[in-house]
């Protein structure tokens, strides 16, 4: 029964290969595809509104902090532009807000796709307003206690990270900024 089975499957898979070009031929044609998909890709004004959403808004952030702290290092910029999470403008907002944004402008408000990327930057939104904001808080106060307890003992206290979430104004401009380059990427 089983050598039938492998036989049913084995003889159209040959006919395919027979009929078509040769190994090498496929590779080439993968690989030109490959390149012509990976145009597309970043040709996507949906693409593009996301990625640069996300880079201008990492940016403001690293101009923000350094303004506010001029004795930041070369290190830690970098570390705020490309990894550091909270801050003004919510870079999350940014990203899900441009992605909804382009979606609503290209395919239609009306679109099942539109429904599905709104819904989705909501709850990102939402997510980074309250339980990621609420975990950056509570770190504050495992911090206080944490340094209390060391003063009182020799234990050695090493701090969480704080700034986890999002103040609701950082969340709004985020959006702002999204909407505004998703504009910019389908309607221009």
């Amino acid at each position: 029964m089983m050598s039938v089975i492998k036989l049913r499957i084995a003889v159209p898979v040959i006919e395919l290969l027979d009929k078509t070009a040769s190994l090498g031929d496929c590779y080439s044609m993968s690989i030109s595809s490959w390149s012509t998909s990976l145009g597309d890709f970043f040709a996507n004004p949906i693409i593009l509104s996301a990625l640069t959403s996300w880079c201008l808004a990492q940016l403001i952030k690293g101009v923000i902090a350094l303004l506010q702290r001029r004795r930041k290092g070369f290190w830690e910029l970098l570390e705020t532009l490309f990894w550091r999470t909270g801050g003004m403008p919510s870079s999350h907002a940014a990203v899900v807000v441009a992605m909804a944004a382009a979606v609503g402008f290209s395919e239609g408000i009306d679109s099942n796709l539109f429904a599905v990327s709104f819904f989705f930057a909501l709850v990102v939104m939402r997510d980074a307003m309250g339980v990621r904001r609420a975990s950056g808080l509570q770190a504050r106060a495992l911090n206080l206690l944490g340094r209390q307890a060391a003063e009182k003992s020799a234990i050695e206290f090493h701090p969480v990270k704080e700034i986890q979430g999002h103040a609701p104004l950082e969340v709004i401009l985020g959006a702002l900024l999204g909407i505004f380059i998703a504009a910019a990427y389908v309607l221009l």
